[in-house]
């Protein structure tokens, strides 16, 4: 399953050379979505502001630009 995860305007974070900001989303892929919520809070803490199912939450992407990065 996809999970998209959402920024604050103050959450910014360097992930292998990429920078999530409340500009972009985070795409984490795993096999639950509790798996994916858990790899999020591995990567980010609680620097995030919400999760989302990405089946759930495409047709909000037009106010990220930056659009959907995947997280590696």
């Amino acid at each position: 399953m996809k999970m998209l995860v959402t920024f604050g305007q103050s959450h910014v974070h360097r992930v292998n050379g990429r920078t999530f900001d409340c500009n972009c989303v985070a795409r984490i892929t795993a096999p639950t979505y509790e798996e994916a919520r858990a790899r999020a809070f591995e990567i980010f803490g609680r620097k995030f502001c919400f999760t989302h199912r990405e089946e759930d939450y495409l047709d909000n992407l037009h106010y990220y630009p930056r659009g959907i990065i995947d997280v590696s």
